[in-house]
């Protein structure tokens, strides 16, 4: 009966525990500049101002365009950091 209580109890962390980091992860930044032909851009992220380049690839459909507010993670490409999985907020 203990061991059941516990394995619930662990289940039950660890998703909450993946959701925080989930949340966490999620940065938010002003779209400083996009262009539609190209299929590129940049990101102002929010927290420390950097500069982050954007591909239409880190879209997933979703249109953004000159100020606009976004969420998006951050992944190492080839020449720096990239937004991918953004959101309009």
């Amino acid at each position: 009966m203990k061991t059941c209580f516990f394995l619930k109890i662990t289940y039950i962390a660890f998703h909450l525990f993946t959701l925080l980091i989930y949340f966490i992860s999620m940065q938010t930044g002003t779209v400083k500049f996009f262009n539609e032909t190209k299929g590129f851009g940049f990101v102002v992220d929010d927290a420390s101002g950097q500069e982050i380049f954007l591909h239409v690839t880190g879209l997933n459909g979703t249109k953004v365009r000159e100020n606009d507010r976004i969420e998006f993670e951050t992944v190492e490409g080839r020449k720096g950091l990239n937004a991918v999985n953004v959101k309009r907020i």
